[in-house]
C-alpha cells in the first residue's frame, strides 16, 4: 500500500474519532447525568470486548500453530522456544517504548481506586494488550485476564477523564471496564459483575449495579457475536450432581484452600527472588525464560493460558494430556497420567512466577483455574483409582476444582461460583460449587487475611479491603492533618520565653528546638502549671528540666492507620511529625477521628 494512501486512511480514522468525540460531548449536554452514565458504560463495554477479542484470538492462533509444529516434530520444541521469544519481545517493548516499567496484576486497579481517585495512566489502554499478547500469546505460562481487567479499567478511567466526569463516576466506569473485560473473556456477565464488586470495589451502592451490569452484558454480547466458542473457556453441562459425594467435595474444598495458600506464598517468594536478582533486564529475561522453556518441554500443558489442557481433563479422554510428551507411550496407564497431572499442578506456580518475574506480562487468574482443574481431576481420579468410589464424575470435580482455587486465591467465592456455573451452561453444580468455594475461602482467609494479589498493598494501606473503617483511613492523606504553624521554644536556662509564648498561643504542647532547628523535646502545659505561677521557678528552671522526649514519632510517609495505632499504643493525643529527620509539625488524634467517625474501641 503506498505511503500516501496509508496517511489518508490514518487521517480519516483520526477525523472519525474526533467527530465521535464531539457527538458524545453534545449528547452529554442534552441528556441527564444518569442517562449519560448508562450510555458511557455501553461504550466502555464495547471497547473492552474488542480488546478481549484481539487478545484471545491472537493467543488461540499461536497455540494452534505451536500444536501443529509439535505434532509434526512429535515433541514440544516450539512450545519451549516460543515463550523465550515472547518474553524477550515484551521486555524490549517495555524498555524501549513504555518507560522501562509496566504495572502487573489487578492490585494496581485497587490502588488507583484507593489512592489515585480512580485515575489510571493513558498508556494502560494499550500497553497491557501489546505486552501480554506477546508474553501469553507466545506461550508464557500466565493468564490474559489480569491485563484485560487493567485495560478495561483504563478505558473506563480515561473515558471519564476525557468527558470530565466526577470521581464517583470515574470509579464507576473503571469498575464497568473490569466487569465487561471478565464478562467478554468468559462469556460470563454475572461473574464479571461479581468480580468487579468482590475484587475491585470493596464497597458499592445499589445505584452502581445497573451500569456495571449493562457494561458486563455488553461485553459478553459482543464477545459471543464475534468470538468462536472454541476460543472461549466453555464446557457442556457435566454429569448430574450426586449428593452422596458431598464428603469428597468437602475434601476438595479443604485441599483447594491449602493449595491456594501454598500458591500464594510460593509465588511471592519467586517474585521476591527475581526482584533481588542482580542481573541486567535482558539477562534476567533470558535466565527466567530459559528455565520456563525447560519446564514446558517436559510439561507442555504449562504452555500459555492452559485452557486447552483444562478442556482435555474435563473430556472423556483425559489421557490425551500426555500427547506430544516424553510419556506419550504410557498414556493408557492411569497412575502415570495421575502422576503427570499432579506434578504439573504443583509446578504451575513456578512456571507463572518465572514468566512474570523474568519480565513477561500476564496474571494469575488463568493459572488459578488451571491449578484448580488439575486438583479436582486428581481428587476424583485418585478416588476411583484406589477404590473409594467406582464411578465418581471426574469432569464435575475438574470443573468445581477451578472454583475452589479461584475462591481461595482471590478471596472471591461468589465470582468463582457463578463463573463456573456460567461457563458450564447450567446451575446443576451449584451445590458442590458453593461447598468447595466456601470451604476453600474459609481455609485461605484464616491463614492469608488478604488475597495474594493485593496483600502487599493492603499491608501498606494502599488498597481498599472489606474492612470499611480501614478503607476510610486509607482514603485519608497525612498532609491534611499536619499542623505546621506551631509555636517553638528555644533551649534556655529559664522559662521566661516559654511564658511569653504561652500568653499568645492556644497550644498545650510546645516543641523545644536548638540552633539547628532540631527537636530536643516537648513541653506539655499541664506538666508545668505549678511552675509558671512562680516567678522564682520560671527564672531558675531550664527547658531541659521540664521537657519530655516524645513517646513516639511519625514519618510524613506513614499511613493514617499506622498513626492511629501509635496513638493507641502511647495513650497520647498529640505526636510530632518528621520529614527526613527534620521536625515539621504535630498531628492531633482528635482531628483524625473527627474526620473519620471511627470508634477505635469497638
Amino acid at each position: 500500500m503506498p505511503n500516501k494512501q496509508k496517511k489518508s486512511i490514518l487521517k480519516f480514522i483520526i477525523k472519525s474519532f474526533k467527530r465521535l468525540e464531539r457527538l458524545i460531548f453534545v449528547l452529554k449536554s442534552l441528556v441527564t447525568p444518569r442517562q449519560f452514565i448508562y450510555f458511557s458504560c455501553i461504550l466502555v463495554g464495547i471497547s473492552c470486548a474488542l480488546a478481549v477479542i484481539l487478545l484471545k484470538t491472537f493467543a488461540h492462533w499461536v497455540y494452534n500453530f505451536s500444536q501443529y509444529l509439535d505434532a509434526f516434530y512429535h515433541l514440544p520444541y516450539s512450545n519451549s522456544t516460543l515463550p523465550i521469544i515472547g518474553i524477550l519481545i515484551t521486555v524490549v517493548i517495555v524498555n524501549k517504548f513504555l518507560g522501562g516499567s509496566i504495572q502487573k496484576g489487578t492490585s494496581h486497579i485497587m490502588h488507583a481506586v484507593a489512592k489515585k481517585r480512580g485515575f489510571m495512566p493513558f498508556k494502560q489502554m494499550y500497553s497491557q494488550i501489546i505486552t501480554s499478547s506477546f508474553t501469553v500469546g507466545l506461550g508464557g505460562s500466565a493468564g490474559l485476564e489480569s491485563p484485560i481487567t487493567i485495560t478495561g479499567a483504563a478505558f473506563g478511567s480515561n473515558y471519564a477523564q476525557n468527558y470530565r466526569l466526577s470521581k464517583k463516576d470515574r470509579t464507576l466506569l473503571l469498575a464497568c471496564g473490569v466487569a465487561s473485560g471478565i464478562a467478554a473473556a468468559f462469556n460470563a456477565p454475572i461473574a464479571g459483575v461479581l468480580f468487579a464488586i468482590e475484587v475491585v470495589l470493596a464497597e458499592i451502592s445499589i445505584t452502581a449495579f445497573i451500569p456495571i451490569m449493562i457494561s458486563a452484558a455488553t461485553g459478553a454480547l459482543v464477545s459471543t457475536i464475534i468470538l468462536k466458542e472454541s476460543i472461549l473457556l466453555s464446557f457442556k453441562q457435566g454429569e448430574v450432581f450426586d449428593y452422596h459425594n458431598i464428603p469428597l467435595y468437602v475434601v476438595l474444598g479443604l485441599l483447594s484452600g491449602l493449595v491456594s495458600i501454598n500458591y500464594s506464598r510460593t509465588f511471592r517468594k519467586i517474585e521476591h527472588f527475581f526482584g533481588n536478582l542482580k542481573m541486567g533486564t535482558y539477562k534476567k529475561a533470558l535466565f527466567g525464560a530459559s528455565i520456563l522453556a525447560v519446564l514446558i518441554f517436559f510439561f507442555p500443558s504449562l504452555f500459555g493460558e492452559g485452557y486447552e489442557s483444562i478442556k482435555t481433563l474435563a473430556s472423556a479422554h483425559p489421557e490425551k494430556i500426555l500427547d506430544n510428551t516424553l510419556l506419550e507411550s504410557f498414556k493408557n496407564k492411569k497412575w502415570i497420567v495421575l502422576t503427570f497431572v499432579g506434578i504439573t499442578m504443583l509446578i504451575k506456580v513456578y512456571a507463572t512466577g518465572l514468566t512474570l518475574g523474568s519480565g513477561g506480562n500476564g496474571g494469575n487468574f488463568a493459572p488459578s483455574l488451571f491449578v484448580g482443574s488439575f486438583l479436582g481431576f486428581l481428587v476424583a481420579q485418585f478416588s476411583n483409582f484406589i477404590g473409594i468410589t467406582k464411578h465418581l464424575s471426574v469432569s464435575n470435580f475438574t470443573l468445581v476444582g477451578m472454583a475452589g482455587i479461584l475462591s481461595g486465591l482471590f478471596h472471591a467465592p461468589l465470582t468463582a461460583i457463578f463463573l463456573i456455573a456460567e461457563i458450564t451452561g447450567g446451575y446443576n453444580l451449584m451445590v458442590p460449587l458453593m461447598i468447595v468455594s466456601s470451604v476453600s475461602y474459609a481455609i485461605s482467609k484464616r491463614f492469608e487475611p488478604y488475597s495474594f494479589d493485593i496483600k502487599n498493598l493492603a499491608d501498606k494501606g494502599e488498597a481498599f479491603t472489606n474492612d470499611k473503617d480501614r478503607n476510610i483511613l486509607n482514603s485519608l492523606e497525612i498532609n491534611d492533618f499536619i499542623l505546621s504553624d506551631y509555636k517553638a521554644v528555644s533551649e534556655s536556662n529559664s522559662l521566661e520565653n516559654l511564658v511569653e509564648t504561652i500568653k499568645h498561643s492556644d497550644a498545650t504542647v510546645f516543641p523545644v528546638l536548638n540552633n539547628k532547628k532540631e527537636l530536643l523535646g516537648l513541653i506539655h502545659l499541664d506538666s508545668i502549671r505549678h511552675i509558671i505561677f512562680s516567678s522564682f521557678k520560671i527564672k531558675y528552671t531550664s527547658t531541659h528540666e521540664v521537657m519530655q522526649a516524645p513517646k513516639e514519632i511519625i514519618s510524613h510517609k506513614e499511613s493514617i492507620e499506622s498513626i492511629l495505632e501509635k496513638f493507641e499504643k502511647t495513650n497520647t493525643t498529640i505526636l510530632p511529625v518528621f520529614k527526613n529527620q527534620e521536625f515539621i509539625g504535630f498531628i492531633y488524634k482528635t482531628m483524625i477521628l473527627e474526620n473519620t467517625g471511627i470508634n477505635l474501641k469497638k
